[in-house]
């Protein structure tokens, strides 16, 4: 299984008054992450919706462990977690540079739709975009229906 990662160097203006990272950053960071991952796979997101193939997120949820700060150095991974051939989940891990303690969890749940925002099977619809997710989801091989982690 394929993980993608970035580099993020909190900024000032994305920390509260508390000089604490705040919440609302980090599904910013969840989706850069997430960019960077879909293009480590071989396309990039535009690629992607140019091919017809969106993905509108359904669910997200953040669990904060310990606060970050300005100036803090952090790693964002993200990794596909759930796959089936209409729903795609990533989970997120944030740590502190040189750390594997988290400081933040999370993770989203998209659906494969098409340019009307209409559910797609995206193993009949765009074989060659699922395949390519399925190999960075380790799951090349199978044939199944849903593949869980």
């Amino acid at each position: 299984m394929m993980t993608g990662e970035i580099e993020v160097t909190v900024r000032y203006a994305e920390t509260d008054q508390m000089g604490i990272v705040h919440h609302s950053v980090y599904p910013i960071w969840f989706e850069a992450a997430r960019t960077a991952f879909i293009r480590q796979v071989g396309m990039s997101y535009s690629e992607m919706e140019q091919a017809g193939v969106m993905l509108p997120l359904l669910e997200l949820s953040c669990r904060y462990q310990r606060p970050a700060h300005y100036e803090d150095e952090l790693v964002v991974r993200v990794e596909v977690c759930q796959l089936t051939r209409v729903r795609i989940e990533f989970s997120y891990t944030v740590c502190k540079k040189g750390e594997s303690s988290p400081i933040c969890i999370g993770k989203t749940l998209h659906v494969f739709v098409d340019q009307n925002f209409r559910p797609v099977n995206l193993s009949k619809y765009r074989p060659e975009i699922y395949r390519l997710i399925a190999i960075a989801a380790g799951e090349e091989e199978k044939d199944a229906a849903s593949v869980s982690r």
